[in-house]
């Protein structure tokens, strides 16, 4: 499913060696009005150990940036003759922006292991779809309607200095039935989505375990068992290998023993620089038989998937975004293909109560390209218009409503999809 975290750069790309996911917070959102950060730094800025921005101003009146936020504790860190309340207050500071900290280099480990050995961060999530296929004739397809309700945790602990572990549970259900959905029995049990060790060093990363891949935000938003190295700044390498589970793409034909889970190898080479992000990447597939559909025959019969994608997105200010991407499956005869561009305006943030942000986007989604396709108004094996907007109500909480309209690839049936979520963070 599409992440409807605290948007980032873009919502639909990134960077190919970043492979991270959405839930951390964006540096460039403002921290809230009424956060205890701005008491702190205040009262460094009068006793002289916080000099203010860049410009050597500092703005107690005006919100500013978790990235400005990180810059000035950053410089407060780097003295040396401050009082036992300043250096208090300036260890609270850095162990609240670590992330940011740790993206400008500075090391906080150390403070952040004199804070709770383990963070929690989870949220509750009810969502609901509304699928149509207005031309069928088939009454079990015309209409499909779910309300869905998730419980997730995502703990994180400090290993070292360099690693660190990470670990999501997830368990969910039915609302309408009250029940477990009926294509996963066993979701209403707390199960073990991801779980895995990270290390992290200077312009080098190591991850080992079960967690997303690169392109986790258009056709790849799935999990995969095995290890990705990533290299570089601001132009980056990622590969990683390991074990997929692709039950959905592979099949028993022609009395072969099909193993549900497939060998898996993918590579990105990214670059992100100012208002402007790109990749290049490429996923390998391999599985006793994988069933590609095919417009006018059975199952297309093939043991790879060779997947190749190029993205790309352009901030041009605060408010206004545009982004995209083109996928091919060389492997497959038909649907090979998957793309999309959308604009984006604003962005809801979940710390930021009032804030919104609306999108418009068309989206072209080949079957046999987005295996794992994260959008949700438009499906794989469709091809239309979305549009979409989130909202933020309340602190912590968040509202997406999206609407696609179309057809499907197959049948040239007209479709029309309603998602609406609502999270609530903690």
């Amino acid at each position: 499913m599409k992440k409807t975290l605290v948007s980032a750069l873009t919502t639909a790309l990134v960077v190919g060696a970043a492979s991270t996911t959405f839930a951390a917070a964006n540096p460039f959102s403002d921290v809230p009005a009424d956060h205890w950060a701005y008491d702190a730094v205040s009262q460094l800025a009068a006793d002289g150990v916080i000099e203010g921005y860049g410009d050597t101003t500092f703005r107690g009146n005006q919100n500013i940036t978790r990235y400005e936020m990180a810059q000035m504790i950053a410089k407060a860190m780097a003295k040396s003759d401050v009082s036992a309340a300043d250096k208090a207050l300036i260890d609270k500071l850095a162990a609240e922006f670590s992330d940011e900290l740790n993206n400008l280099g500075v090391r906080v480990s150390n403070l952040e292991r004199n804070a709770d050995m383990v963070k929690w961060n989870g949220k509750i999530e009810y969502t609901y779809k509304s699928l149509r296929d207005k031309d069928t004739t088939d009454p079990d397809q015309k209409k499909k309607n779910s309300d869905h309700l998730l419980f997730r945790l995502e703990p994180t602990a400090e290993v070292n200095s360099n690693w660190h572990v990470h670990a999501r549970l997830d368990a969910s259900t039915e609302m309408d039935s009250d029940s477990p959905a009926k294509d996963a029995p066993n979701e209403d049990k707390v199960d073990l989505k991801r779980v895995w060790a990270q290390g992290n060093y200077n312009n080098f990363q190591v991850k080992l375990g079960k967690f997303a891949q690169i392109d986790d935000d258009s056709i790849f938003d799935t999990t995969f068992s095995g290890a990705e190295v990533s290299f570089g700044n601001k132009v980056t390498f990622t590969a990683g290998a390991g074990r997929l589970d692709a039950d959905d793409y592979v099949t028993t034909k022609k009395d072969v023993v099909t193993d549900d889970a497939a060998n898996y190898q993918y590579a990105g080479l990214g670059y992100a620089a100012g208002k402007f992000v790109g990749g290049v990447d490429y996923h390998h597939l391999n599985a006793d038989n994988f069933a590609y559909e095919k417009k006018h025959a059975n199952d297309q019969i093939e043991d790879n998937a060779n997947i190749w994608l190029v993205k790309a997105a352009y901030q041009f200010d605060k408010t206004n975004g545009l982004n995209g991407f083109y996928a091919n499956n060389t492997s497959a005869d038909d649907f090979d293909k998957a793309w999309s561009t959308e604009y984006d305006y604003k962005g809801a943030q979940a710390e930021n109560k009032g804030t919104w942000g609306a999108w418009a986007a068309y989206r072209y989604l080949g079957q046999n390209t987005a295996l794992f396709s994260t959008f949700d108004a438009i499906l794989p094996g469709q091809k239309g218009w979305e549009v979409g907007a989130n909202y933020a109500p309340f602190k912590n909480i968040v509202a997406t409503l999206r609407y696609g309209n179309g057809k499907d690839l197959s049948s040239d049936n007209k479709v029309e999809n309603l998602f609406g979520r609502v999270e609530f963070f903690f």
